[in-house]
C-alpha cells in the first residue's frame, strides 16, 4: 500500500471543509447524515469543526458487499430516524465513485421533503462515474485506484487507518 493522503493532510482539509460549510449554512440548522459504515470517521471529525447548529443521523446502504466494485444494486439497510421535512441536509460520504448510491439517496431524501441536500465526500473519485452529479464539498479528487483507510474499506478491513492508502490491484485478487 502507498500513502495517498497523510493524516495531517486529511485533518487540514477537513478543517477547511468545516469552515466553508459553516459559512455557507450560517443562520441555518444543518442535519449531517453519515452514510455507514465508511463515513463515520469523516462525519465525527467534520462535526467537531462546524460552528453552526447541527443534528446528526445515519443511513446505511449497500452496493459493494465484499467486492472491489459495485454490484449495481443499492439497497437501504437503515434509514434516517430524524424528521427531514423542510430541513437542510448534508450527506457525508467516504467516497463517491460510480454515483449510483448518491443518486439513489438524493431521490430518497427528496421524497422525505428535505429543503436542500448537499454532499460532502472525503474522496470524489471519477474513474467509474456513471451518474452525472456534483460533490458540493469534496475533500480530495482522485482519478483512479482502490483506496482504504480513514473509513474506506476493502471487504470491511482497513477502515481504522488514520491516512488514506492506495492498494495495489494485485492485492485485491
Amino acid at each position: 500500500m502507498e500513502v495517498l493522503f497523510a493524516a495531517e493532510e486529511i485533518a487540514a482539509r477537513v478543517g477547511e471543509l468545516g469552515r466553508q460549510i459553516s459559512a455557507d449554512y450560517r443562520g441555518r440548522e444543518l442535519v449531517l447524515i453519515g452514510v455507514l459504515n465508511g463515513a463515520f470517521i469523516l462525519l465525527a471529525d467534520l462535526a467537531r469543526t462546524l460552528t453552526i447548529p447541527v443534528r446528526i443521523d445515519f443511513i446505511r446502504v449497500a452496493s459493494y458487499g465484499n467486492a472491489a466494485c459495485s454490484s449495481g444494486q443499492v439497497s437501504l439497510r437503515k434509514d434516517v430516524e430524524l424528521d427531514l421535512h423542510g430541513r437542510h441536509l448534508l450527506l457525508v460520504e467516504d467516497i463517491v465513485d460510480s454515483g449510483r448510491t448518491l443518486a439513489c439517496l438524493r431521490e430518497h431524501f427528496q421524497q422525505r421533503g428535505a429543503a436542500s441536500l448537499a454532499v460532502c465526500a472525503l474522496i470524489d473519485k471519477r474513474e467509474r462515474r456513471e451518474v452525472d452529479l456534483v460533490v458540493d464539498y469534496p475533500g480530495f479528487q482522485v482519478e483512479s485506484g482502490f483506496l482504504v483507510g480513514y473509513g474506506l474499506d476493502y471487504a470491511e478491513d482497513h477502515r481504522q487507518y488514520p491516512a488514506v492508502y492506495r492498494i495495489r490491484e494485485e492485492s485485491l485478487q
